[in-house]
């Protein structure tokens, strides 16, 4: 298992080369509160032509150590990995916490960072108090709760099943400690500062991050699109990988284009 060693401590990640020339930039994925690297389909860790990392946050997956207190700490920890595997250029791609991290990236101004996927996120990132409490009392019964919540009414009871399994691979105190992290994230004041292409993805049926959520993102972020995947929920990239897979793939072919196009004219071609 490749690893880097991010604050003294090993953070796993894998890495799809893309072939001998992969198109455009690196494609980092990150997932969201109690997963890991797994929560992303393979159709889009192995997208063909592209340089995809996924990586386990510290405290989650393959990763070792404590999770982090604060989204700001996880950003860190993301671009200490860019530094790690020495990427000239990438895209960030966020699920729910994720989403959060990505948008802190993006607000601390990373020179390499060419574009936003968000997913399933929102600029402010509430938690019910019943999840909270669940955590401490009964993390089964809450992890089979959270898969309900966090997958449409019409998702193949496999996937729930698969989705609390994983949840409880990541220890309580983990888990919990992300929800409290998202609880107290609010950028919803700073977001328009955010000028990096951006795609925003929402299940129609997402019911931890409505779409009103990824609406608000739309509206606030100058250079955003936004992407509402019928018939999903919270885990809209597994619970409709196909979908979700061609919609970033689009976003990365025009981010490269505009990217490249903005390198020509720097240098005074292209015109």
């Amino acid at each position: 298992m490749p690893t880097a060693t991010i604050d003294g401590q090993p953070l796993h990640y894998r890495i799809h080369a893309g072939g001998p020339q992969p198109k455009g930039p690196a494609l980092l994925l990150v997932h969201g509160a109690g997963g890991n690297l797994m929560h992303w389909p393979g159709e889009l860790r192995r997208l063909p032509g592209r340089t995809v990392i996924g990586v386990d946050l510290p405290g989650h997956g393959h990763s070792a150590g404590p999770g982090r207190r604060d989204i700001g700490a996880y950003a860190e920890i993301v671009r200490a990995l860019v530094e790690n595997l020495q990427l000239p250029r990438f895209v960030v791609a966020g699920h729910s916490m994720g989403g959060a991290i990505a948008l802190e990236l993006a607000l601390r101004a990373t020179s390499r960072l060419d574009g936003l996927i968000l997913v399933g996120t929102g600029a402010r990132l509430r938690v019910a108090p019943q999840v909270l409490q669940g955590i401490e009392s009964d993390y089964a019964a809450t992890t089979t709760l959270l898969a309900g919540w966090t997958h449409a009414p019409t998702a193949d009871p496999n996937l729930l099943r698969l989705y609390a399994r994983r949840l409880r691979e990541t220890p309580a105190e983990v888990l919990r400690d992300d929800f409290l992290v998202c609880d107290a994230f609010d950028r919803r004041s700073d977001i328009a500062n955010i000028s990096a292409p951006t795609l925003i993805l929402c299940g129609d049926a997402d019911r931890m991050t409505p779409a009103k959520y990824s609406q608000f993102l739309r509206d606030e972020i100058r250079n955003s699109q936004l992407v509402i995947v019928p018939d999903a929920g919270h885990m809209v990239m597994l619970e409709q990988p196909a979908a979700v897979t061609a919609a970033i793939d689009a976003f990365l072919l025009d981010t490269t284009h505009e990217v490249s196009t903005g390198a020509l004219d720097e240098m005074g071609a292209g015109r």
